[in-house]
């Protein structure tokens, strides 16, 4: 028998209420069928989550700094190994208890439009087409090769048109033009869908008025028609309660658990699908609403393997030992060694060389260990936290000493005088660790230190931690300011003579900074995110206009811009050549670009290609990242590297939200940062440019 003709089987032999029953995360067993019970929540946004011991990766921004999605796949790939390991050794155990099944509600996509979002941390950033690849990669690596037979099945969420304000979005409606919805909001959710993602995740929030949980627009005309999703929708976590609790487009849970199923909504995270059965007997619903969501749910399930023996199939064999094993271990080192990204280096400080000197290392993020996970992380066998990675560096290093002070708090300013602590025992450098943790920024009721849900007001360095540092600058210090934390952050750049930015870096981030700082590793990360110089140059937060927001549409001089990062070598962008000097619709132009390594150190580089219209409107982007690829060059070589764009890269989103190809004049542009004057201005590669013409 195929699987659907066993899936339509097992329907017909349910009662109503054991068909509602599957329709919940807690799904509840039917052993006369055969169906065992199943808790669909689980989490791996950079490494399986809340279910004990897992190799924790960099967090989600960070893995989209590396801009290398061949390598994100592979770090998926290792998530979802010890995804499987952990399901096979918890069903030998018969724990089917919630974080140990096999459907991932991972990756964020949602755009990071604005970075006082609490959870912008867990997204790829701020472009559609970062996001994108990245996003893509991810799931490729969950779900693994066989689109019948799943590794796991990964979940694209929050869809769509969610990045807060974190305390509003039980109640808020977010109000778009179709321009940003097509141009910004939704290209992620469509490549991924593409890319055969098993299942989205509605949003709390309300998109044009509509709960996205229950949105006609969103699930059935976009995602189900416009797009051909075939897997299963989820609500997020008690979403669908807002509809008659917060958002008031309905009186009852009968009443908003109909709205939800009859839009396409599948799956209820919450306790609001048990009403059902009142929804089909008052006659809001029909009973094959309810067989067409349980087919798809049971059909992700029978994906899974579900219904087979554990230790059978593909996966099955895969076990305990694989999990946080070594080799795991150095794969979240490489990837919080891609991650980081070096902002500044006045005068070559780094990388900090071996001759005899003496280091104070202080600030709050030094030896928290709470600087390294951000949110929707598990607990590994070890954790390296910068002090002690950076101690470890030092260890063999006789003539040099080393000392600790945390100097300054971080969720507070001090009681006590910050003179001692700027006139440090006489040192050569001082390494001070500062930024933000999760405690400051991350969800709703997990940022324990936030006044704001999880929020910031504002985007600067918390002023004690600036004061900190001036009392540092002001004993004549050298300094290396390190930042962690999960969206951007502004500051006097003046306050430090080098500037590395770590992220949430991981188990192993420590390691990884120390890594750095002394040169056993080239910097090689790049901003995911525009850096602006203050919270003055933002448009208002709950204002979801993506004008003055993100590279592509921010006129204002930003701090540091999107795709910046140096390394400790130089490069030159020497040419860029297309293949031919024009395009129509449908054709594809091949793009050339050659590279110089013109430093001392081999290292890696981004190349990114954009794309911008001469005579846009003016609500069109500035220009578009529409390729990219890591490449490591020697020194003192150079490479070649070829990028082939179709006609789609050169199109505008209109007013209507429909795809455009203007024909006229275009320039292709090959860099190494967003082609803005700031980037060149701190210290990234003159940009090369080719003009395109579409007939």
């Amino acid at each position: 028998m195929s699987r659907e003709s066993k899936i339509k089987e097992l329907i017909t032999q349910m009662t109503l209420e054991e068909k509602v029953s599957q329709l919940v995360y807690t799904s509840a067993a039917i052993p006369r069928l055969g169906i065992p019970e199943y808790n669909w929540w689980n989490e791996c946004l950079h490494g399986v989550a809340r279910a004990g011991i897992a190799t924790i990766f960099p967090q989600a921004i960070a893995l989209a700094a590396t801009f290398d999605d061949t390598f994100i796949q592979e770090v998926a790939d290792a998530i979802s190994d010890e995804a499987r390991a952990k399901y096979n050794e918890a069903i030998k155990h018969g724990n089917r208890g919630q974080y140990w099944g096999l459907t991932f509600w991972t990756p964020n996509i949602n755009i990071f439009r604005d970075p006082r979002w609490g959870r912008g941390q867990e997204t790829y950033g701020e472009d559609p087409y970062l996001t994108s690849r990245i996003g893509a990669a991810f799931v490729r690596g969950l779900q693994g090769d066989d689109p019948e037979n799943l590794k796991t099945a990964a979940c694209a969420k929050h869809y769509a048109v969610h990045s807060g304000p974190e305390k509003d979005r039980h109640t808020f409606n977010a109000i778009v033009s179709k321009k940003d919805l097509f141009e910004t909001y939704l290209p992620a959710f469509k490549a991924l869908v593409d890319a055969g993602v098993e299942s989205v995740m509605g949003a709390y929030n309300r998109t044009l008025d509509e709960p996205c949980c229950g949105s006609a627009l969103l699930l059935k005309d976009i995602l189900r028609e416009k797009w051909g999703f075939k897997g299963h929708v989820v609500s997020d976590c008690w979403a669908i309660r807002d509809f008659h609790e917060y958002h008031k487009v309905t009186k009852s849970p009968e009443e908003s658990a109909a709205l939800a199923l009859n839009a396409g909504c599948d799956l209820n995270c919450g306790c609001t699908y048990p009403m059902l059965n009142v929804s089909f007997k008052q006659g809001l619903v029909t009973e094959d609403a309810i067989n067409t969501a349980l087919e798809r749910l049971l059909r992700t399930r029978f994906k899974l393997g579900m219904f087979e023996p554990p230790e059978s199939g593909k996966y099955g064999k895969l076990g305990r030992e694989i999990i946080n094993c070594e080799k795991h271990q150095k794969l979240a080192l490489k990837a919080a060694h891609k991650s980081i990204v070096l902002l500044k280096n006045d005068n070559n400080i780094l990388p900090l060389d071996s001759s005899p000197k003496r280091i104070t290392v202080t600030g709050p993020a030094a030896a928290n260990a709470h600087a390294l996970f951000g949110n929707y992380y598990g607990v590994s066998s070890r954790f390296v936290t910068i002090l002690e990675g950076i101690g470890e560096k030092t260890r063999n290093l006789f003539g040099t000493s080393m000392e600790y002070r945390q100097g300054c708090m971080m969720y507070g300013e001090n009681s006590k005088s910050l003179v001692h602590y700027g006139e440090a025992a006489p040192s050569d450098v001082v390494i001070a660790v500062m930024g933000l943790d999760g405690a400051i920024e991350g969800e709703e009721g997990d940022a324990i230190a936030s006044d704001l849900n999880g929020d910031r007001n504002t985007i600067e360095l918390p002023p004690w931690q600036i004061k900190y540092l001036e009392k540092i600058r002001e004993a004549g210090k050298k300094i290396i300011l390190v930042l962690t934390g999960g969206s951007a952050i502004a500051f006097p750049e003046n306050l430090a003579d080098a500037i590395i930015f770590a992220w949430y870096p991981g188990e192993l981030g420590g390691k990884a900074v120390a890594d750095i700082i002394f040169g056993d590793i080239a910097p090689s990360g790049k901003l995911p995110v525009t850096f602006p110089v203050s919270t003055k140059q933002l448009p208002p937060y709950d204002d979801y206009s993506m004008k003055g927001r993100t590279y592509r549409y921010m006129t204002e001089k930003p701090l540091y811009p999107f795709g910046f990062g140096l390394s400790y070598t130089s490069f030159r962008f020497d040419s860029v050549d297309l293949s031919a000097p024009t395009i129509s619709a449908g054709g594809r132009i091949k793009v050339s670009v050659k590279v110089s390594n013109t430093g001392s150190y081999n290292a890696d580089n981004v190349i990114q290609i954009y794309v911008t219209k001469d005579n846009r409107n003016e609500n069109d982007p500035l220009f578009s990242l529409r390729d990219f690829r890591r490449i490591h060059i020697q020194a003192g070589k150079s490479e070649t590297v070829e990028f082939e764009l179709s006609s789609q890269a050169f199109e505008t989103v209109n007013s209507e939200g429909g795809y455009e190809l203007t024909p006229g004049s275009y320039t292709i542009i090959a860099s190494d940062a967003a082609p803005v004057p700031a980037a060149v201005e701190k210290g990234a590669a003159q940009p090369v440019s080719a003009k395109l013409m579409i007939n």
